[in-house]
Protein backbone atom coordinates (compact mmCIF):
# COMPACT_ATOMS: atom_id res chain seq x y z
CA UNK A 1 0.00 0.00 0.00
CA UNK A 2 2.96 2.17 0.49
CA UNK A 3 6.28 1.91 -1.92
CA UNK A 4 8.84 4.29 -1.20
CA UNK A 5 11.49 4.64 -4.12
CA UNK A 6 14.89 7.06 -3.23
CA UNK A 7 12.95 9.37 -1.70
CA UNK A 8 15.44 12.46 -0.53
CA UNK A 9 14.78 15.91 0.98
CA UNK A 10 17.17 18.35 2.38
CA UNK A 11 16.89 21.81 4.12
CA UNK A 12 19.81 24.19 3.01
CA UNK A 13 23.16 21.93 3.21
CA UNK A 14 21.24 19.72 5.72
CA UNK A 15 20.02 16.54 4.45
CA UNK A 16 17.21 15.21 6.83
CA UNK A 17 15.79 12.35 4.51
CA UNK A 18 18.96 10.72 2.37
CA UNK A 19 17.84 8.36 -0.64
CA UNK A 20 15.55 5.86 1.41
CA UNK A 21 13.52 2.77 -0.21
CA UNK A 22 10.81 0.70 1.93
CA UNK A 23 7.55 -0.65 1.30
CA UNK A 24 4.39 -1.34 3.73
CA UNK A 25 1.13 -3.92 3.25
CA UNK A 26 -2.07 -4.32 4.25
CA UNK A 27 -1.95 -5.85 7.51
CA UNK A 28 1.24 -4.09 9.06
CA UNK A 29 2.50 -1.68 11.17
CA UNK A 30 5.66 -0.40 10.86
CA UNK A 31 7.50 1.29 13.63
CA UNK A 32 9.46 4.29 12.05
CA UNK A 33 12.63 4.80 14.92
CA UNK A 34 15.04 7.00 15.47
CA UNK A 35 16.37 9.95 17.64
CA UNK A 36 15.30 13.18 17.24
CA UNK A 37 16.37 15.15 14.01
CA UNK A 38 16.67 11.23 12.20
CA UNK A 39 14.38 12.61 9.72
CA UNK A 40 11.15 10.41 11.07
CA UNK A 41 8.77 13.71 10.54
CA UNK A 42 10.04 14.77 7.55
CA UNK A 43 9.68 11.67 5.50
CA UNK A 44 6.19 11.31 7.22
CA UNK A 45 5.14 14.64 5.74
CA UNK A 46 6.75 13.78 2.45
CA UNK A 47 3.80 10.68 2.23
CA UNK A 48 1.37 12.62 3.43
CA UNK A 49 2.23 15.27 0.43
CA UNK A 50 2.44 17.99 3.40
CA UNK A 51 6.36 18.25 1.63
CA UNK A 52 7.69 17.67 -1.57
CA UNK A 53 10.36 15.79 -2.04
CA UNK A 54 14.17 17.17 -3.29
CA UNK A 55 14.29 13.79 -5.33
CA UNK A 56 12.46 10.48 -5.48
CA UNK A 57 9.30 9.45 -4.86
CA UNK A 58 6.21 7.41 -3.32
CA UNK A 59 2.99 5.83 -3.94
CA UNK A 60 0.03 5.12 -1.52
CA UNK A 61 -2.69 3.10 -2.61
CA UNK A 62 -1.15 3.35 -6.00
CA UNK A 63 -1.16 7.11 -5.91
CA UNK A 64 2.12 8.65 -6.68
CA UNK A 65 2.72 11.77 -3.97
CA UNK A 66 4.18 13.73 -7.38
CA UNK A 67 1.15 13.23 -9.76
CA UNK A 68 -1.53 12.75 -7.49
CA UNK A 69 -1.68 13.94 -4.27
CA UNK A 70 -5.38 14.76 -3.93
CA UNK A 71 -5.41 10.58 -4.16
CA UNK A 72 -3.29 10.35 -2.23
CA UNK A 73 -4.33 12.26 0.47
CA UNK A 74 -7.80 10.57 0.38
CA UNK A 75 -6.24 7.52 0.41
CA UNK A 76 -4.58 8.13 3.95
CA UNK A 77 -5.28 9.33 7.27
CA UNK A 78 -2.48 11.83 8.80
CA UNK A 79 -1.97 12.94 12.49
CA UNK A 80 1.03 15.14 12.44
CA UNK A 81 2.92 15.83 15.59
CA UNK A 82 1.74 18.64 16.59
CA UNK A 83 -1.74 17.95 15.06
CA UNK A 84 -3.18 21.78 13.91
CA UNK A 85 -6.62 22.53 15.25
CA UNK A 86 -8.63 25.18 15.68
CA UNK A 87 -9.31 26.55 19.26
CA UNK A 88 -11.99 28.61 18.91
CA UNK A 89 -13.50 25.60 17.77
CA UNK A 90 -15.77 23.19 19.44
CA UNK A 91 -14.73 19.48 19.18
CA UNK A 92 -17.87 18.78 17.51
CA UNK A 93 -17.87 22.01 15.23
CA UNK A 94 -14.09 21.13 14.46
CA UNK A 95 -15.25 17.37 13.30
CA UNK A 96 -18.40 18.26 11.02
CA UNK A 97 -15.70 20.82 9.51
CA UNK A 98 -13.42 17.88 8.29
CA UNK A 99 -16.50 15.92 7.52
CA UNK A 100 -16.76 18.94 5.47
CA UNK A 101 -13.46 18.66 3.79
CA UNK A 102 -13.55 14.91 3.55
CA UNK A 103 -17.15 15.63 1.60
CA UNK A 104 -19.06 13.17 4.33
CA UNK A 105 -22.81 14.35 4.31
CA UNK A 106 -26.49 13.85 5.30
CA UNK A 107 -26.98 10.68 7.20
CA UNK A 108 -23.90 8.92 6.79
CA UNK A 109 -22.34 12.24 8.56
CA UNK A 110 -23.86 11.66 11.91
CA UNK A 111 -23.05 8.11 12.03
CA UNK A 112 -19.29 9.00 11.17
CA UNK A 113 -19.17 11.51 14.10
CA UNK A 114 -21.13 9.07 16.45
CA UNK A 115 -19.17 6.30 15.90
CA UNK A 116 -15.43 8.31 16.12
CA UNK A 117 -16.23 10.04 19.13
CA UNK A 118 -16.91 6.76 20.90
CA UNK A 119 -13.91 5.01 19.06
CA UNK A 120 -11.71 7.81 20.62
CA UNK A 121 -13.68 8.30 23.58
CA UNK A 122 -14.40 11.94 23.00
CA UNK A 123 -18.07 12.10 23.81
CA UNK A 124 -17.41 14.20 27.14
CA UNK A 125 -16.19 16.74 25.58
CA UNK A 126 -17.63 16.92 22.06
CA UNK A 127 -19.37 20.91 23.17
CA UNK A 128 -15.66 22.20 24.64
CA UNK A 129 -14.00 24.46 23.11
CA UNK A 130 -10.89 22.65 21.73
CA UNK A 131 -8.28 25.36 23.74
CA UNK A 132 -9.81 24.20 26.93
CA UNK A 133 -8.78 20.70 26.20
CA UNK A 134 -5.73 18.97 27.91
CA UNK A 135 -2.91 17.63 25.83
CA UNK A 136 -4.34 14.33 25.89
CA UNK A 137 -7.78 15.10 24.70
CA UNK A 138 -6.64 17.75 22.10
CA UNK A 139 -4.34 14.31 20.84
CA UNK A 140 -7.64 12.13 20.71
CA UNK A 141 -9.35 14.77 18.62
CA UNK A 142 -6.29 14.71 16.44
CA UNK A 143 -6.94 11.07 16.28
CA UNK A 144 -10.28 11.46 15.81
CA UNK A 145 -10.19 13.98 12.27
CA UNK A 146 -7.42 11.24 11.34
CA UNK A 147 -9.77 8.33 11.24
CA UNK A 148 -12.92 9.89 10.48
CA UNK A 149 -13.13 8.90 6.41
CA UNK A 150 -11.96 5.47 7.14
CA UNK A 151 -8.75 5.58 5.42
CA UNK A 152 -6.84 2.43 4.23
CA UNK A 153 -3.30 3.92 5.04
CA UNK A 154 -2.60 5.49 8.34
CA UNK A 155 0.09 7.64 8.99
CA UNK A 156 0.54 8.40 12.59
CA UNK A 157 3.53 10.76 14.23
CA UNK A 158 4.36 10.27 18.37
CA UNK A 159 0.50 8.75 18.59
CA UNK A 160 0.12 8.30 22.10
CA UNK A 161 2.17 11.71 22.90
CA UNK A 162 0.65 13.61 26.05
CA UNK A 163 -1.86 10.43 26.82
CA UNK A 164 -2.17 9.15 30.45
CA UNK A 165 -0.68 5.00 30.53
CA UNK A 166 -4.67 4.39 30.37
CA UNK A 167 -5.32 6.43 27.46
CA UNK A 168 -2.13 4.92 25.50
CA UNK A 169 -3.40 1.31 26.20
CA UNK A 170 -6.97 2.40 24.48
CA UNK A 171 -4.79 4.06 21.72
CA UNK A 172 -2.94 0.73 21.38
CA UNK A 173 -5.66 -1.19 21.32
CA UNK A 174 -7.69 0.43 18.43
CA UNK A 175 -3.79 0.30 16.69
CA UNK A 176 -4.10 -3.29 17.22
CA UNK A 177 -7.98 -3.57 16.00
CA UNK A 178 -7.18 -1.33 13.23
CA UNK A 179 -4.10 -3.16 11.91
CA UNK A 180 -5.50 -5.90 9.53
CA UNK A 181 -7.46 -4.29 7.57
CA UNK A 182 -5.04 -1.55 7.10
CA UNK A 183 -1.53 -0.75 6.24
CA UNK A 184 -0.06 1.70 9.32
CA UNK A 185 3.29 3.54 10.26
CA UNK A 186 3.89 4.96 13.56
CA UNK A 187 6.79 7.37 14.74
CA UNK A 188 7.34 6.54 18.19
CA UNK A 189 9.84 7.10 20.67
CA UNK A 190 8.59 5.16 22.93
CA UNK A 191 10.05 1.15 22.67
CA UNK A 192 7.34 -0.28 24.31
CA UNK A 193 4.84 1.10 22.09
CA UNK A 194 6.98 -0.94 19.27
CA UNK A 195 6.78 -4.15 21.07
CA UNK A 196 2.92 -3.75 21.79
CA UNK A 197 1.87 -3.11 18.62
CA UNK A 198 4.32 -3.40 15.60
CA UNK A 199 5.00 -6.41 12.80
CA UNK A 200 7.81 -4.25 11.99
CA UNK A 201 10.69 -1.46 12.86
CA UNK A 202 12.83 0.72 11.01
CA UNK A 203 15.58 2.43 12.70
CA UNK A 204 16.67 5.83 11.03
CA UNK A 205 18.93 7.84 11.83
CA UNK A 206 20.85 10.98 9.85
CA UNK A 207 18.50 10.29 7.37
CA UNK A 208 19.30 6.76 6.50
CA UNK A 209 17.60 3.43 7.36
CA UNK A 210 19.76 1.45 9.32
CA UNK A 211 17.54 -1.28 10.22
CA UNK A 212 14.36 -2.70 8.90
CA UNK A 213 13.00 -6.08 10.45
CA UNK A 214 10.49 -7.32 13.08
CA UNK A 215 11.21 -6.42 16.77
CA UNK A 216 11.38 -10.02 17.41
CA UNK A 217 14.25 -10.72 14.81
CA UNK A 218 16.38 -7.36 16.01
CA UNK A 219 16.12 -8.30 19.64
CA UNK A 220 17.35 -11.66 18.59
CA UNK A 221 20.09 -10.24 16.22
CA UNK A 222 21.92 -8.24 18.91
CA UNK A 223 20.81 -10.70 21.97
CA UNK A 224 19.33 -7.57 24.22
CA UNK A 225 16.00 -5.16 24.56
CA UNK A 226 14.49 -3.10 22.14
CA UNK A 227 16.05 -0.19 23.42
CA UNK A 228 19.63 -1.18 23.84
CA UNK A 229 19.18 -2.42 19.98
CA UNK A 230 18.46 1.15 19.20
CA UNK A 231 21.13 2.76 20.83
CA UNK A 232 23.35 0.75 19.39
CA UNK A 233 22.03 0.78 15.90
CA UNK A 234 21.94 4.77 15.67
CA UNK A 235 25.27 5.59 17.90
CA UNK A 236 27.06 2.88 15.28
CA UNK A 237 27.85 0.39 18.04
CA UNK A 238 26.24 -2.35 15.84
CA UNK A 239 29.64 -2.17 13.50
Amino acid sequence: MINVTNLRRCFGPIVAVDDISFEVGKGEVLGFLGPNGAGKSTAMKMLACFLTPDGGTATVCGHDILRNPIKVRQSLGYLAENAPAYGEMTVGSFLNFICDARKIQGKARGETIEHITGLCAIESVYHQTIDTLSKGYRRRVGLAQTLIHDPKVLILDEPTDGLDPNQKHEVRKLINKMAKDKCIVISTHILEEVDAICTRSIIISKGKILADDTPEALKEKYQCGLDEVFRMITKGESA
